[in-house]
This record gives C-alpha cells, structure tokens and sequence, in this order.
C-alpha cells in the first residue's frame, strides 16, 4: 500500500505539534504522564506563585511547581502540586511557604521539620502563611509605632501638667520661689564678700594662718640643732635597744622556769622533806602532835613548878596531876 505525500505531511505535522505542546508543557513543568515524587499543599492564598516556579529546602532547589488547581468552586483553597527532582527524606511536620518577591517571580520555601517519618507520593505538606517583605516591615514597625503612641501620650500628659502649673495660685508660687531665689542669690554675695575678705592679703583670717604657719616653720628651724640632737638621742636609744640581748635574756628567763618548775615537780612528788610535810599527812600529824605536847609541857612547867625543880626544905611537896591539855591564853599570863 503506498502513502500518499499528503498523508505523510499531515502525519509529520501531527507529530510535530504533540512534540511542541509536549515540549512546551514539560518546560513549564508539567507532564502528561504523572511519573515521578509529588507533594501537595493546599493555600487560602498562593501570593501569586505559578507552574514552573522553584521549590527550595535549604536554598538548594529541590523541585518546581507542576500544577496548581482549586480545591472547590468558591476558591477558599488551593491545591499547589510538586513535583521533586528526587525521593527526598522529608520529615513530615515540614512546613512548606510561599516567599513574594517583588522584582520576581515567588517561590515555595520547605522549613524542615524534626520528625522520623517522611513525607511520601503522594502525601500533603503542611503550609504556612508568610507575610512576605511588606509585612516583615510592618511587623518590625509595629512596636516603633507603639512606642510612638505612649510617646505622644506621654508628651500630651506632660503638657497638661504644665498647663495646670500656670494658674493664679501656682502663678503666686512661683513668685515667691523667685523671690526666694533673689534672697538666696544675696546671700552668696555677701558669702562671696566675707570669702573674700577672709583672702585679704594683709587683714585676712587665711593671711593670719599663714603667717603662723610661717611662724612655726621658723622656729622649727631656729631650732633646727635641738631636733638634730633629739633625734641623735632617739637613734642611739633604738641603737641601745637593738644591741641588748634580748634572746640571751629570754633563755635564762626559760632556764629560770625550768629549774623552778623542777622544783615544784619535786614538791608535788613528795620525795623530799618539803614534799612529804605538804604532801604527807602522818608527819603533819606527828609534828602537830610534838608542838601539842611541848606547848602542855611548858604549860605544865610553868604552872606546877616544883615538881620539876624542889629548892625548898621545908616546902610541900606539889601532889596535883599533870596537865594534859594547854591552858588558855588567859591563864597562862597569871
């Protein structure tokens, strides 16, 4: 069977066109034969994005917009279709924004999230609202606004302040607060008078001290050889001083201690005569009892005489009992 030329140009300009809208559809982004990893998100509004536009994570371009249809017939959503270059790991709490640019065209921006899971084909990304430049710069104007406001209101709060200051009583105040404030002023000058006075060269009161000062700066030198020979005298007592030996005389302090504490040792160990009287209670006894008995004996011979020594021939003899107990002071003197 043989093609005609005519059947033959007809079926090359067939193919010639699908290729054209093929070609045209595939750089726009979109493909008659859905192969490949699409995400959805869906908008309230897409800010003007288009097919074909970028889609970045990170900065790095990881797919573009393939389609972009309405959800309902009233427009309250929009379903954004992309389509990634590959089957990227992306968690599935990203959040997925379109970015307005005014020299431009937009762009959707993938914030990743922190999740383990990933989104798959298929799968529906969340979506957030960007206020774009001209709400970043509303928003960081915003609190410069307030601030202004409180100025203003501030500043109006101020002025009624003054306005309340300046009635007739507050005009009578002032008044007599200037008139107070001429008083104080006269009171400096007349300050500044007697200051002045006081620096007067020859009648002044710091004139006067200076001249004492000046007096006794004389003096000390009239002097000068005195305070030489006090001070000569100081140095040779502090010369004195520091020549004494005093490490020699704190040793012989220490020995004198030690030997006296030896002492004391000795008192306290009862090995001596000293230490055993104060220690030892039986010689304290015994030598009490030895002064008891010389005491009544002396008594004893102080009251019966005679029977101790006999002279008389003729005398009787003395028959009272020995003492045996000291008499009282009182009887003894008798």
């Amino acid at each position: 069977m043989k093609i005609s030329n005519e059947t033959k140009v007809g079926a090359l300009t067939a193919i010639a066109i699908t290729v054209l809208i093929l070609g045209f559809n595939f750089l726009k982004g979109k493909t008659l034969f859905k192969t490949g990893n699409f995400i959805f998100a869906k908008y309230t509004d897409t800010k003007g994005i288009m097919v074909s536009n970028p889609v970045y994570i990170n900065g790095f371009q990881v797919g573009a917009v393939s389609d972009i249809e309405d959800a309902d017939k009233n427009l309250s959503a929009i379903i954004v279709t992309v389509k990634l270059k590959d089957n990227y790991n992306i968690p599935v709490n990203s959040i997925a924004t379109i970015k307005e640019n005014p020299l431009g065209s937009s762009s959707m921006v993938i914030t990743q999230g922190n999740a383990t899971q990933y989104l798959k084909t298929g799968d529906t990304i969340l979506t957030a609202s960007s206020a774009g430049l001209l709400g970043d710069a509303m928003n960081k104007l915003g609190p410069v606004a307030d601030q202004v406001k409180t100025t203003i209101h501030t500043l109006d709060s101020v002025l009624r302040n003054i306005n309340s200051i300046f009635d007739p009583s507050s005009k009578n105040n002032m008044q007599q607060a200037i008139a107070n404030i001429n008083k104080t002023t006269a009171s400096l000058a007349m300050s500044s008078a007697s200051i002045q006075a006081m620096l007067n060269a020859q009648s002044g009161a710091i004139a006067q001290s200076m001249d004492n000062v000046a007096s006794f700066t004389k003096n000390l030198s009239d002097n000068n050889e005195k305070v030489n020979r006090l001070l000569s005298n100081v140095e040779k007592t502090t010369d004195n001083f520091s020549k004494a030996d005093f490490v020699g005389s704190v040793d012989q302090l220490k020995a004198t201690i030690g030997r006296l504490n030896g002492i004391l040792d000795k008192v306290n160990s009862s090995d001596g005569t000293l230490g055993k009287l104060m220690n030892d209670k039986t010689l304290y006894n015994n030598l009490s009892n030895t002064i008891r008995s010389a005491n009544i004996l002396l008594d004893d011979l102080r009251v019966h005489p005679k029977r101790y020594v006999n002279i008389s021939v003729f005398g009787k003899k003395d028959k009272d009992g020995p003492l045996l107990a000291p008499l009282p002071v009182d009887s003894t003197k008798k």
